[in-house]
């Protein structure tokens, strides 16, 4: 296998130059700069020298649009001229003439230098999307998280080409994760036996050792009075030699729960519980009468699960009084069955998708005797066409023979060296699952072939490589006729792999990726649990596929009138009738003060650390990812701002000293407002009227309990926008934003294009984006009209 590494090694070093986001600066500038001229009486004082203002340096600014991280400098510069941000007001304004000779100038040149060497640079699969490839491509359930590196973000995502590095390291990790997913692809063996066998959780080694006196047994009944983490039971008698899916069927019903539903938590053993990781899932056992849940999930060797109620009382609690004398709400688990693997054929699909119906014969070594292996009575002809098979569909496009000839070449040698036909095969597999075509989205500049517009729409729906219809439209030339890709938007949209779309893109555009970045304190937040963390997550990800499948005006962003909730999330936010853990569509009351992202838990807690609220990280958050309109990196010798706990000052007094600093002023009265409109909110997105404090302040009481924090300093939601707008709390604020719609549909759209392309839309682009925009507000700013409408914009069918 080191050999087919080393060979594509050698095909990545012969690639064409291409452009990258960490180029090396252009020389300094050239005396022949038409616009020096403008640059030295109007920039030149604040912008030069070893310290220049915004690290913006003049000097190595050079007319040389071909460079990509130039070409961004410069476009960069004109929009803050545009904007009049710059130069500053207390400085003289430049004619309007010169600003528009200069705009022309900046703007021809860009728009040439796109027009040459395409707006996106050559990309790689990022870690998400090379492991829905490498499931498509197969037909296998694989998880590569812990064995590929983590992949860093430019322009807010992660699937953006100028942050896909290549590293030899990278490179052995990929030959890694091939030859893993094409072992678990083949099948070598006979079909593993199905067992189907019924569990009771009272033979099951917690129930059975512990000495806490939590669980109640009634014949094969056990019912679970604790919530407490340790007393969750695992099925240690399920304990499956062979990976694949199994099905799980659990009877359970709620007992003395004065007739109302219990929730109970089912998680994978052995798996850490970050945002949606290791959960199977909360399901609702109903009252008295036994209820069956049934799952299908995936389990690796050796793993179980393990079942928690939700919401009852503590170990220490129960123990005092005896399972046995308990009055309180219980969990009561009749039985769980597990069935599996479950196989519909064998050899399974995976293997099937790659050696057809070949025959197998025994292959057996030394320490396993029931061992097959593919053969073939014609190995090079049967070898070529699985090998272009398998190329066209990880190629995701029509390989010709030049491309397929060096993998022939690779699987033909190990033939002559006497190798079994499988084996010679897997090389060419494993080469193929290496190659730059298949870990690189290959495009051209100028407008994209059908193959690569294919790709781009999957890429940007599903995360994954084109199906066999996308393909098939491609190859025969018609993906791009404009309904064809407009029907096919709508088809990929209402695939369930459109879930990819939902997880990925919210998960980066509103950060709930980061939603496990910080622990709430349990001094200050002791309401904090999984279970509403999870529900934080859901609310955002069904929000947002609500209003993408009825095409709802993205307005809904900023400020709606429902929400999907479920038990947990409704007591959180104050909001009555609402039962159990499935989360429904839900009218939001009047003075709610929800409705939308912005003042949605999620939101809220990975905008605050696990301790405070600062309005400056969250109107920092609002400007870039709801208002498009990012504000310039603070000088590096102003410190942060560390809100005080203690309760001495409110933010908003340290705000004001801070906002005296002459270089910070400017910045900050743009900041500020937003963050200010959601001080009402805290670490945990709950509404609060006053800050929650560890030193001085009033005691607190909740349903009859002594909180370990104390009641602290009113919160002050009200400020005034920069044009003059004062709002007195986070409602009148959503109006404020809501009064220029078009820049809501500009800014999400500017995401989308950076989302779907690999790369953010550039300053020649402008043009585009306002035609988008203009479409969308014609249909009411429909959110799935600005998907269509993004797939079919210049910007989305050219590289």
């Amino acid at each position: 296998m080191k050999a087919v590494l080393l060979a594509v090694t050698l095909i990545l070093l012969t690639l064409p130059h291409t452009r990258s986001g960490a180029e090396t600066p252009p020389p300094a500038q050239k005396p022949d700069d038409p616009f020096r001229t403008f640059l030295t009486k109007h920039c030149q004082e604040c912008h030069s020298g070893e310290k220049p203002k915004g690290d913006f340096n003049l000097d190595k600014l050079a007319p040389d649009f071909d460079n990509a991280a130039n070409r961004e400098r410069w476009l960069g510069a004109l929009k803050r001229v545009q904007a009049g941000d710059m130069p500053p007001k207390a400085k003289p304004r430049p004619p309007e003439k010169e600003v528009q000779a200069l705009a022309a100038w900046i703007e021809t040149k860009a728009g040439a230098a796109r027009l040459a060497h395409g707006r996106t640079v050559l990309r790689r699969l990022n870690r998400v999307e090379y492991q829905n490839t490498v499931r498509d491509l197969l037909g296998i359930d694989v998880d590569f998280q812990d064995m590929l590196p983590a992949d860093s973000s430019a322009n807010g995502f992660d699937n953006s080409g100028e942050a896909l590095h290549v590293s030899s390291f990278l490179l052995e990790k990929y030959l890694e994760a091939a030859d893993t997913a094409l072992s678990l692809a083949i099948a070598n063996g006979p079909q593993p036996p199905v067992v189907k066998k019924q569990y009771s959780l009272k033979e099951q080694h917690n129930v059975k050792t512990t000495t806490e006196k939590v669980y109640r047994i009634q014949d094969d009944t056990v019912t679970l009075f604790s919530s407490s983490a340790w007393n969750a039971v695992h099925i240690y008698q399920f304990y499956p030699s062979e990976r694949g899916r199994y099905r799980f069927r659990i009877s359970a019903s709620a007992t003395q729960s004065a007739d109302k539903p219990i929730t109970y938590c089912v998680s994978v053993a052995g798996k850490r519980m970050a945002g949606k990781s290791g959960l199977v899932g909360y399901y609702d056992a109903p009252a008295e009468k036994p209820s069956v849940v049934e799952f299908v999930e995936f389990m690796e060797p050796r793993t179980t699960i393990h079942i928690l109620p939700y919401g009852l009382a503590g170990a220490q609690t129960v123990h005092k009084i005896g399972a046995d004398k308990w009055e309180g709400p219980g969990l009561a688990v009749q039985f769980v069955e597990i069935e599996g693997p479950l196989n519909e054929t064998w050899p399974p699909e995976s293997h099937r998708r790659i050696f057809g119906e070949l025959e197998q014969k025994p292959s057996l070594v030394f320490n396993n005797s029931k061992r097959v292996e593919v053969v073939s009575k014609d190995p090079e002809a049967d070898a070529e066409k699985i090998i272009r098979d398998f190329a066209r569909r990880a190629f995701r496009r029509s390989p010709t023979d030049a491309e397929v000839k060096p993998f022939l070449n690779l699987v033909k040698a190990k033939l002559d060296a006497k190798q079994s036909f499988e084996k010679a095969v897997r090389v060419g597999l494993t080469a193929i699952m290496v190659s730059p075509e298949f870990l690189f989205l290959r495009e051209k500049p100028g407008k994209l072939d059908d193959f690569a517009l294919a790709s781009r729409l999957s890429y940007f729906l599903w995360s994954t490589m084109p199906d066999e219809e996308l393909l098939t439209l491609a190859e025969k030339g018609k993906l791009s006729q404009p309904e064809t890709l407009r029907s096919q938007v709508e088809r990929l949209l209402k695939h369930p792999k459109a879930a990819a779309f939902t997880e990925n893109f919210v998960g980066q555009w509103l950060g709930l990726r980061d939603i496990d970045f910080t622990e709430p304190s349990h001094l200050l937040y002791p309401e904090f649990d999984h279970m509403l963390k999870v529900s934080m997550i859901r609310e955002t990800e069904l929000f947002f596929a609500e209003v993408l499948k009825d095409d709802l005006s993205l307005t809904n962003f900023v400020a709606s009138d429902f929400t999907l909730l479920n038990a947990r999330l409704a007591k959180h936010y104050g909001i009555p009738g609402v039962d159990g853990f499935a989360l429904r569509k839900v009218t939001l009351p009047p003075g709610s003060h929800r409705g939308g992202v912005l003042t949605m838990a999620s939101v809220l807690k990975v905008t605050a650390n696990g301790t405070t609220t600062s309005p400056v990280t969250r109107g920092v958050w609002v400007m870039e990812r709801i208002l498009g309109t990012p504000p310039p990196k603070p000088p590096a010798d102003v410190p942060s701002i560390e809100p005080d706990i203690r309760g001495a000052t409110t933010i908003r007094e340290q705000l004001a000293k801070h906002r005296q600093i002459a270089s910070c002023a400017s910045c900050h009265t743009k900041i500020d407002p937003p963050g200010f409109a959601l001080e009402s909110f805290d670490v945990i997105g709950g509404w609060r009227n006053n800050y929650r404090t560890t030193g001085n302040g009033k005691p607190v009481t909740v349903e009859g309990r002594r909180m370990p924090y104390h009641e602290g300093k009113k919160v002050d939601p009200s400020d005034v926008m920069l044009d003059g707008s004062k709002f007195a709390n986070v409602d009148e604020f959503k109006q404020l934003l809501l009064k220029d719609k078009d820049q809501l549909a500009r800014a999400l759209a500017v995401k989308l294009l950076t989302y779907s392309t690999g790369a953010a839309p550039e300053g020649t682009d402008k043009a585009e984006v306002e035609a988008i925009v203009k479409l969308a507000r014609e249909k009411n700013y429909g959110f799935r009209t600005l998907i269509h409408e993004v797939v079919q914009s210049k910007v989305f069918q050219s590289k």
